[in-house]
């Protein structure tokens, strides 16, 4: 018996990395899932961004759980496409009870060096794009009288990071949004809460971009040359956790073991945020 089991969770961003792992954890625990993922290229963005073979995969791989799940391509910058894709996964399924505002981009600049769509890009997908996935999701939970909304936000929405300014206000941002939706929703029992990873082993960091972001000390620099900053980060002697460990503690806030957490930053980052 799974601790989501009958429920439906809506996830963005959910052709690979964090939200395929959370796709597949969630399934595994009954949930059936309702996935969105643009499946395209952003301009700004310094390395592959997911396809639509990688979404098919997610939906192969929830499938081979054992779960039913609808998929769809659509940008959370676009709150009538993003709408779209849930309103019809809720049709097919009858109900949403769990949200994953979890799409996200990553490139860095000085912050006075930053081209202005740089910023926009940032802001409109890691920022805006949770405020279109909340909104678009409410209503459905205020249908079912309740719900979990989580937001992935970033070890980045705790404490500032040089290169970065555009990611840590966007990230920094949506923790706002959350304990503002926390106090609004909380008389119809929707429970909002965001999570804050370290560094994740997923294609967002593992890519030369980064490499040579975090070593431009070093002509090509590969994974293995990006374990000692990674590590520095951290409080525990480790460069970074694997999505595994985000999509446990995104079970536990989505499940009624968490009944009552609800406007909360939850770290899963290797005690980042207490060093």
């Amino acid at each position: 018996m799974g601790r989501l089991d009958g429920k439906v969770a809506f996830i963005t961003g959910a052709a690979r990395g964090q939200g395929r792992s959370h796709a597949v954890r969630l399934a595994q625990e009954g949930a059936d899932i309702i996935a969105a993922d643009i499946c395209s290229s952003v301009d700004t963005v310094p390395y592959p961004t997911a396809s639509s073979e990688d979404l098919a995969e997610t939906v192969r791989l929830v499938e081979a759980e054992d779960r039913r799940i609808f998929s769809g391509q659509a940008d959370v910058r676009n709150f009538e496409a993003l709408k779209g894709v849930l309103d019809a996964g809720v049709a097919e399924f009858g109900r949403l009870d769990i949200v994953l505002a979890n799409a996200g981009i990553l490139s860095f600049a000085p912050a006075h060096e930053m081209p202005e769509e740089m910023w926009a890009a940032m802001i409109d997908i890691n920022l805006t794009g949770v405020w279109h996935t909340t909104k678009a999701a409410t209503p459905h939970l205020l249908e079912r009288g309740g719900g979990s909304i989580i937001i992935t936000s970033s070890g980045a929405g705790l404490r500032g990071a040089a290169y970065l300014p555009h990611y840590c206000a966007a990230k920094h941002g949506v923790v706002g949004l959350m304990r503002s939706l926390a106090i609004e929703l909380a008389p119809q029992m929707i429970r909002v809460n965001t999570v804050h990873p370290t560094n994740v082993d997923t294609d967002m960091i593992m890519n030369e971009a980064v490499f040579t972001a975090f070593r431009p000390d070093l002509e090509n620099p590969g994974r293995e040359d990006f374990v000692e900053p990674m590590t520095a980060m951290n409080a525990m002697p480790l460069p970074w956790v694997e999505p595994i460990d985000i999509s446990n503690a995104i079970v536990f806030l989505a499940s009624d073991e968490a009944r009552y957490v609800s406007g909360i930053t939850f770290p899963v980052d290797l005690g980042m945020s207490a060093k």
